[in-house]
C-alpha cells in the first residue's frame, strides 16, 4: 500500500466514511456517465427478469425499512 492508502486506513471509521462521501458526490456531478463493466449489466438484467418472473421474491418499501429498523433496534 502506498503513504496515502495507509494514512487513509488510519483514520476513525467516521472520516473515513466522510472521505466515501465526498469520493461519491464528486463522482455524481461528472458530465459523462461511469461505463459499467458487462458482468454488471447482465447481472442487474439477471435479478430483474427473476423479479418478474418471481414477484413473491421482493419487499415492499415499507418491509425493507422494517427490517433495517428491527436491525437497527438489536
Amino acid at each position: 500500500m502506498d503513504l496515502y492508502a495507509d494514512s487513509i486506513q488510519n483514520l476513525p471509521a467516521a472520516e473515513r466514511l466522510r472521505l466515501v462521501e465526498q469520493i461519491w458526490d464528486g463522482l455524481s456531478t461528472e458530465p459523462t456517465p461511469i461505463p459499467l463493466p458487462e458482468w454488471a449489466v447482465s447481472e442487474a438484467k439477471r435479478r430483474r427478469d427473476e423479479m418478474i418472473a418471481n414477484p413473491e421474491l421482493s419487499l415492499s418499501h415499507d418491509e425493507v425499512w422494517n427490517q433495517i429498523n428491527d436491525k437497527r433496534d438489536a
